[in-house]
Parts: structure tokens; sequence; C-alpha cells
């Protein structure tokens, strides 16, 4: 019997003795799958300025426009030019009669203002829409999500196109409750694939080069798989003693195996040479490698916590230092933190400095980056499940898998599917964030 199946009896087991709902079944991503599996309603409040870009995407991609009744696949709103109590009331009027109508896996997805904070009305109002999304994601059932995205005044509507592809489609299955902030493109703009071709679609990293460490098993692995299926060439890069699953790994998607310890003093150097002698360049870096060494704080030596700093935080700053030109124009740095960096966790501060370190190292390294053009951003996965969490004790899987507002554990891939958003070429508007993939835990903010 599979360890999948041995999974499923024991989460059904625990549905029906405890009476809780059953586990939805997500809407994944599969190659040539519609962006939609039914029709979307799109609305504003307001004169904003993306509900027709986004209304002339949906009907490029053969997505029906809903009208005043029927089932929903998708609610989008255009609320970027709301700025009054009066005018958040309106949302609510628009949003109430849609609840309802949203289908199994549906959609919702908010476009709010960044905040005015030379205007106290319009600041309040704005963040509103924060506890707002985040409260729509917890009351919608059956597998569906609900995501903000804030633009400031100057952004182009072109910007937020990965954007709304990415978390309207399956591809954020696991993403829920989550607000992206979207700016102008750094560098020079990058138009995305048309809509209605579907080939281009299926391969939005065509022709681009990937590296990502840890890859020889877990989220690593699926993280190469994922580039590799959307078009990119990857460097599989693991530590020497995982040799033999990363080459499986390499092989399997066609790509390449690099095995390096990230946190030898040389390290950095031998991946920015290995990357410029066999490509010329690179243009995506995925920061997946990671350790823990768990232990109460009261009984932490000096090994385990500098053993897991060095991994987890040290050998990315050296690495990203240490990119210089071999990094594209179009560059995108997306770095694996974790939701314990966010919340903590008992008996991991060491690995939830880490993890936090990465997310402060983001924001900091933003705006130098975005001077050549290139993005860095973080995700940070929740419970995911994998060999590590299906060692956990029962009760403790069971209780990591039902603390989020999807009601399951994510997969490794539903983290991939967000490294590879944030991984696309005409994805320059965003840059500096963190985006959880835990399914809108309820720990963390």
């Amino acid at each position: 019997m599979s360890n999948d199946l041995l999974r499923d009896i024991s989460q059904f087991g625990l549905v029906q003795q405890l009476g809780v709902p059953r586990i939805p079944v997500l809407r994944r991503h599969e190659p040539g799958a519609p962006l939609l599996d039914g029709p979307a309603l799109v609305g504003a409040v307001g004169a904003g300025r993306f509900a027709e870009p986004v209304r002339a995407l949906l009907k490029a991609a053969g997505i029906a426009d809903a009208g005043d009744e029927g089932k929903l696949a998708a609610v989008v709103l255009d609320a970027s030019a709301v700025r009054t109590i009066d005018e958040l009331a309106e949302v609510q009027q628009f949003l109430t009669p849609t609840m309802r109508r949203l289908q199994p896996c549906g959609r919702v997805l908010l476009i709010a203002p960044e905040p005015d904070d030379t205007d106290p009305e319009a600041a309040a109002v704005a963040h509103a829409f924060d506890g707002l999304i985040r409260s729509i994601g917890k009351e919608l059932r059956a597998g569906a999500t609900a995501n903000l995205l804030v633009t400031a005044p100057h952004t182009d509507p072109a910007a937020l196109d990965p954007s709304v592809r990415f978390f309207l489609s399956g591809r954020s299955a696991y993403v829920d409750g989550q607000v992206v902030h979207v700016t102008q493109p750094v560098g020079e703009p990058v138009d995305p694939a048309p809509v209605d071709d579907p080939a281009l679609v299926d391969k939005p990293l065509a022709g681009r080069i990937a590296a990502v460490t840890g890859a020889a098993r877990g989220i690593g692995a699926a993280v190469a798989e994922t580039l590799a299926r959307d078009g990119a060439t990857v460097v599989a890069i693991d530590v020497p003693a995982a040799g033999e699953a990363l080459a499986k790994v390499a092989n399997r998607i066609g790509g390449t195996a690099l095995q390096l310890d990230i946190t030898a003093p040389d390290a950095p150097q031998r991946l920015v040479t290995h990357l410029k002698e066999r490509y010329g360049r690179v243009d995506v870096v995925v920061h997946n490698a990671g350790i823990t060494r768990d232990k109460l704080l009261a009984n932490m030596d000096a090994d385990r916590w500098n053993a897991v700093l060095a991994v987890n935080l040290r050998a990315q700053l050296a690495i990203n230092a240490a990119l210089g030109d071999v990094l594209s124009s179009t560059g995108r740095i997306v770095c694996v933190a974790s939701t314990s960096g966010i919340a903590g966790n008992r008996g991991q501060t060491n690995y939830a400095a880490s993890k936090a370190g990465v997310i402060g190292m983001v924001r900091a390294l933003a705006p130098q980056l975005a001077e050549r053009g290139v993005t860095i951003n973080a995700v940070a996965p929740g419970f995911i499940e994998t060999e590590m969490t299906a060692k956990m004790p029962l009760g403790t899987r069971e209780a990591g898998r039902r603390i989020n507002s999807l009601r399951q554990g994510g997969l490794p891939v539903d983290v991939a599917e967000t490294i590879g958003w944030l991984a696309r070429a005409e994805n320059g508007g965003v840059t500096g964030q963190t985006v959880r993939v835990c399914g809108q835990s309820l720990l963390g903010a």
C-alpha cells in the first residue's frame, strides 16, 4: 500500500472521527489547461485603470464574461482608485453577492491602491484591504482562494499581467490570503506571451538559464522539474553526497548537475565560473538549499546554530554578492524562506532566525538590484508534504495539515509554481516581496 494511500486513509479516518469538513481537491496546473475552468466576473469601483486590461486578457484566453447569474470561476475587482470609506462600502456591495456564486477552487482577486500616508482616510482604506482579503480567504470553502494585488499610481496595467495570470490559474493552488505589491517593472519591460497562444503560455521560461540549489530531492527537485517543464535549461546543484540523486533529477529534466557544497569558501566563484563557461550567463537563481538542526534554545550548541545559518543564510548572501555580470539584465533571484521565519517555531530558533534573515536580505537587496533590472523575492512555504514531514508523528502531521484555510498540506510543486511565476522575465514589477505558500496558515502574518 502506497504512502499516499495510507495518508489519505488516515486523513479520512480523522475526518470521520472528528466531524471536520472533507479535504478539498485543489485545482492545480496541467500543461495545456485553460486559465480558468469557467466564467469570470470583472468589476470596478471608481475610476480604476485595470479592469479593462483584465477583461481583455480573459477574453483573449477564451474565458467567458459572467453575467448576473450562475457559477463563477473567478471574481476580479479593480478597487485601485478607492480612497474613502464610502467607496470601501461599494467594494463590499460588489463582493457580497458573488461569494455564494463562487465555484469550487474559484479565485477572488482584488486590486487595491498603495497607502497614501498624506491622507489618513485614504491610508486607512488602503490598509483595510489587507484585513478584507485575509478574512475572505478564511471564509471561502472547497479549495477557493483570495489574494490581493497592491498597485502604485504610476503602475502600468501591463505590469499586472503575470500576477493576474498566476493568481487566477491552477499554478497558485496553495497560495491564499497573500498581499503582493506590483510596481513599475525594473529594467526594460518584457512583454508576456500572448495568452491566446497555448504553446507560449505553457513555456513562459523558454530560453532562460536557471540554477537551483538543493535540487536533489524534495522541494528543490520539484523546482528544477517545474522550471524545466516551463522551458528553462536547469543547472541542478547539491552537495556531493547527494550526487546520485542529483544526477537522476538532472537527467530526468534534460539539465545538468553540479555537485557543490555552497558553504565552501570558493563555492560562489566555482558556481559563477561554471555558469559563465557553460552557458555564458544565468537568468534565474533559486536559493532552495536549507537544513534544520532543531533544539530548544536552552540546549542549543554553537555547531547547530552555525551550521544552519551557514547553509540557509550566509551562503545565499555570498552567492548573491558573487553573481555580478553573469546574471542577465532580466535576472530573477528567488530565495526560499519559511513561515517559521515569520511566526517562529518551538525548537527552531536557529532555523527561524535564518529564514527571517532571508526575508530581510530580500528587502535590502531589492532596490540595489533594481538598478540592474534584476528582481529578488522570497517564497515562504508552510506545511509541505515531503519525506521530512512524512516522518512526523501522526498527530503533529495532521495538525500541520489542518491549520490553514485550505485544510491540507501543500505539495512541493506548489512552491515550485510560485517560484516559476517569480522567475519570469516579464515579472519585473514584483520585487522585494515574500509570498507565503501555506494555504493561508493560521500561524504568522
